[in-house]
């Protein structure tokens, strides 16, 4: 990858009414200008023209080519967008002919990589436009623009400043250490801003379960016996006839997955296998599989047609530590009668899913199970695993800064500590990356074209 290389690619799918071709580098202005009739070196910045683009003397298709000058452009760099029809053979023709004068194709992410490079954005606003295009709901939408908008980066901004203020003092302290008279901030007052730092950046870092669980979809295993009505309440939710259903116990040899949106977040539902005692060889790799299904859900949906007995709801909720567990009755509609004052579970959690009885309070009562925060656009909301395990990290490293402040510690091995925190911070951002190996594997799933 040459930076000084003029790259192009298609910045939209393949099969539309049309198609966007960008160009970015030195030559972009000349190289379009040299396929089509727009004088694209000569035209202003921020326009867009009407032209074709010509192989030989012969018309390949009329366009529209958007000029955009260094330093104002999406790269920072001189670039050329031309929107044309969406026929493969025009968008190939027109790639070739741009490579035929002189242009490369884009790797994947490498014009958001030479935005970042050229100082367009920090490195996480950059990682932030790879979520963007995959965000799929509300939530997912709001975490990704405030990314890309610089909430994390403002937030991280706030957090180095004071790191600085904090490494100061003792850089000052260490300076005139001889001058015992002078004292720049005692050391209550340096364990105060360390713990105050300490909490700022372990908020952050817990973040990242809510962010997790947002961005990849919250997991909601709906486990019971055979026969209870798990593969008909699936189809319920989802409103459409995922998974078979069948009076035969043990039809549902496998988990089935699919997803649902609930007031903007995706929540991921996974009917199992029923569980109880089988000789046969697959349905008990099924139930296997529905045990490890409950142990990677945040939820879990317990279905019954009857009261359990003390030792299954034991078993259930032991299996279902740490997890959100919703004890839901289903087949209410065979039961003749309103429900018993001194039944356990709410009126909420009492459904029919093959009459359709109560299932948007169900659907209500997931929801609040997950446990989400109200989330505004100008939430912070960790969801990068990359910047997680940096903000977990510089976490241990401030935890040290206070626990040797308030030890009495000498200052330089304070210092050092608050040195390996600031490094972590920045490297969220880009600032502390030197590394081409570390850039490429942020970039290296973006889509080509962007």
């Amino acid at each position: 990858m040459k930076e000084t290389d003029t790259i192009c690619a298609p910045a939209t799918a393949i099969g539309g009414a049309l198609s966007i071709i960008r160009v970015s580098g030195l030559t972009a202005l000349q190289t379009v200008g040299a396929v089509g009739t727009v004088a694209c070196q000569e035209a202003e910045a921020n326009t867009v023209h009407y032209g074709h683009i010509k192989d030989g003397g012969r018309i390949v298709d009329e366009v529209m080519i958007s000029v955009f000058r260094s330093p104002r452009s999406y790269t920072g760099e001189d670039s050329v967008e031309i929107t044309c029809h969406g026929s493969r053979y025009i968008l190939k023709k027109v790639l070739e002919l741009l490579i035929q004068h002189g242009c490369r194709m884009a790797e994947p992410g490498e014009f958001t990589l030479r935005a970042y490079l050229n100082g367009k954005m920090d490195l996480s606003q950059a990682e932030a436009v790879a979520d963007l295009i995959a965000s799929t709901n509300g939530a997912t939408h709001r975490m990704a623009m405030n990314q890309l908008r610089g909430g994390i980066s403002t937030e991280l901004s706030r957090l180095r400043e004071k790191l600085l203020k904090l490494t100061s003092l003792l850089e000052l302290e260490l300076d005139f250490s001889d001058h015992e008279d002078l004292e720049f901030a005692d050391r209550s007052e340096l364990s105060n801003l360390a713990a105050t730092l300490l909490t700022h950046v372990g908020k952050l870092a817990d973040s990242f379960e809510t962010g997790e669980a947002i961005k990849h979809g919250i997991p909601v295993a709906i486990a019971g016996k055979t026969n209870v009505g798990k593969s008909t309440l699936l189809n319920r939710l989802l409103g459409d006839d995922r998974a078979i259903v069948s009076d035969i116990h043990g039809t549902t040899r496998d988990t089935i997955e699919d997803t649902i949106d609930l007031h903007g977040v995706t929540f991921r539902f996974i009917d199992t296998a029923g569980l109880r005692m089988t000789d046969d060889e697959v349905e008990r790799i099924g139930i296997a599989r529905t045990w490890q299904a409950i142990e990677k859900a945040r939820i879990v949906i317990w279905l019954t047609d009857a009261e359990p007995t003390e030792e299954e709801a034991a078993e259930m909720a032991s299996r279902c530590k740490g997890k959100r567990l919703l004890a839901v009755r289903n087949k209410i509609d065979l039961e003749g009668g309103e429900q018993e004052k001194d039944t356990p579970t709410p009126p909420s959690l009492r459904i029919s899913a093959k009459q359709n009885l109560h299932i948007e309070e169900l659907k209500e009562a997931i929801y609040e199970a997950a446990g989400l925060p109200e989330l505004q656009e100008s939430d912070v909301i960790v969801s990068s695993a990359r910047h997680y395990a940096l903000l977990a990290s510089a976490h241990d490293d401030l935890e040290r800064v206070l626990g040797a402040l308030e030890e009495g510690l000498p200052g330089d091995l304070v210092a050092e500590d608050l040195r390996i925190a600031l490094d972590k911070l920045s490297e969220i951002t880009g600032g502390a990356i030197t590394t081409d190996e570390v850039l490429g594997n942020i970039f290296k799933n973006f889509c080509v074209g962007k």
